[in-house]
């Protein structure tokens, strides 16, 4: 494989790829440990703005012959000082000396001049420290910025690298990140500097950084933050109807590891703790504090909104079910062959909106199981078509997926289905009815076939109503394709196709 050397420690980059990607082809770590890994690097970027750093993972090759990066991080608290993008890097063993000791070793290689701070990544191989016997995995390379190097500038940065110290000797141990926390898939990875509370072992606050206390203050605390036990605090701030949270109070204790919300009339704050350790014993915790005011307040809009969207579907899918039972009523008082006929052709056209309308009533948003609106469709053409002459009654079968699409597609879609089948019962005389939804990446392609007689090309069928209402909905106002010819075993395919918008 082709390398390019790089500046600085003799790096050589070539490969790039995932976290996955570059355990599976350059290391033989199992995959429990890669899980593992994907643990840390879900939730370091906490340690990276704590410490004030640059965190680069650097994984053993399967030979043993040097380290490769397979993740990197950079502070959002402080400048970076490694700029360019390093996963892939290889360097070989020895040349980069404080990665080799650290994995001898299993302990925190602290910064030589010239080079940077490097730590043990370990894995218990029953799980957890202390189960069997720890095994190095890994090795971060911790990168500071030259200010970093220097005296903290504040308590604050003070207590972000204190905090930062602890947690990299947790990584070291095993037992960061620790069970039961980790930044999950839907939600907002923590920021050290949306605010930050310093716990004791017996849960009462050491430090509170700035935006923590106005959090709080929000909350409507007026005493002072520092000295408090923080458990009680968060308690006694919850005012939301019903009972309070079981897991408030373990994590505002810093006793357990998780997420947690103290929500009144005046504000909404989440709170994420992260039990601290030192050798084997917790020493306090850290608590990130976010204001979530604003969110809530969009979360519950949207709800309002839905709640809104959902109320006016159900009022107009019972409309045109009244539309629908009037123009019943009506076919039945009239006498003319053809305006029975024209009134039950206006009655299946309501129903089939109606159908679309009560499935968003049950599902509003910007997407609709267009599966389940084929199937409303389908068994509603079969309950109001009528006998074939010889008395058989057509069936009606769906197969293939169409999933999700977009609800300005899903009505006139839906209705120019509804005309095509409805078509298929009363002109081709068929026995069977197969209609097929599917998609590509860009298209949206439904065909109905029939085993009847066949349409005759611009006969009457071509010309007829249900087919200019196909048209002006499928071409005109989707800018789609509609194809109508014999099937080469018999009978009739009727193709719609629709295109997907960017």
């Amino acid at each position: 494989m082709p390398v390019m050397q790089a500046t600085g420690g003799g790096v050589a980059s070539g490969f790039v790829g995932t976290l996955d990607q570059i355990a599976q082809e350059r290391t033989d770590l199992s995959r429990e440990e890669v899980e593992w890994l994907h643990g840390l690097v879900a939730t370091w970027s906490l340690v990276a703005d704590l410490g004030l750093s640059d965190l680069v993972l650097w994984l053993p090759t399967w030979n043993d012959g040097g380290w490769v990066a397979a993740a990197q991080v950079r502070p959002a608290t402080a400048a970076t000082s490694v700029p360019e993008d390093v996963v892939g890097a290889f360097t070989p063993r020895g040349r980069r000396p404080e990665l080799d000791r650290a994995r001898l070793t299993g302990r925190v290689e602290p910064a030589a001049p010239g080079r940077c701070e490097a730590v043990p990544v370990s894995r218990a191989r029953g799980g957890r420290s202390g189960e069997d016997t720890d095994r190095v995995i890994g090795v971060i390379s911790r990168h500071r910025t030259d200010r970093g190097e220097g005296t903290p500038s504040g308590r604050l940065e003070t207590e972000y690298l204190e905090i930062a110290r602890l947690m990299l000797g947790m990584v070291a141990e095993g037992r960061y990140p620790p069970t039961g926390w980790a930044a999950g898939a839907d939600a907002p990875p923590p920021r050290a500097g949306d605010g930050l509370l310093r716990l004791s072992e017996d849960g009462r606050v050491t430090f509170a950084s700035p935006n923590a206390v106005s959090a709080f203050r929000r909350l409507g605390l007026a005493p002072d933050l520092v000295g408090s036990d923080l458990a009680h605090t968060a308690t006694r701030l919850w005012h939301r109807p019903g009972p309070v949270d079981e897991s408030l109070a373990l994590v505002a204790s810093g006793r357990v590891a998780g997420d947690a919300e103290v929500e009144n009339r005046s504000a909404s704050v989440s709170l994420r703790a992260v039990p601290l350790e030192e050798t084997g014993r917790q020493v306090g915790a850290v608590v990130l504090v976010r204001d979530i005011t604003d969110l809530r307040r969009r979360e519950r809009a949207l709800l309002s909104k839905d709640a809104t969207l959902r109320e006016v579907h159900h009022r107009v899918k019972n409309n045109l079910q009244t539309v629908g039972a009037l123009l019943r009523l009506q076919s039945r008082r009239v006498t003319a062959e053809e305006a029975r006929e024209a009134l039950a052709e206006a009655e299946r056209r309501v129903s089939a909106i109606a159908a679309v309308h009560d499935i968003l009533s049950q599902e509003p948003g910007e997407t609709i199981d267009f599966d389940d609106v084929t199937e409303r469709l389908t068994l509603l053409a079969g309950d109001l078509m009528p006998a074939q002459p010889n008395g058989a009654v057509p069936r009606i079968v769906r197969s293939g997926s169409m999933g999700e699409i977009p609800t300005d597609l899903a009505g006139p879609l839906a209705m120019a289905l509804s005309e095509i089948v409805q078509n298929a019962v009363e002109h081709a005389g068929a026995r069977v009815i197969e209609v097929r939804p599917s998609r590509s990446s860009d298209c949206l392609v439904v065909e109905v076939r029939d085993d009847g007689e066949g349409v005759p090309t611009g006969g009457p069928d071509q010309a007829g109503l249900g087919l200019q209402i196909v048209r002006m909905l499928i071409e005109e106002d989707l800018g789609g394709e509609v194809r109508i010819g014999p099937r080469p075993e018999g009978g009739t395919l009727a193709s719609l196709s629709v295109p997907l918008g960017g």
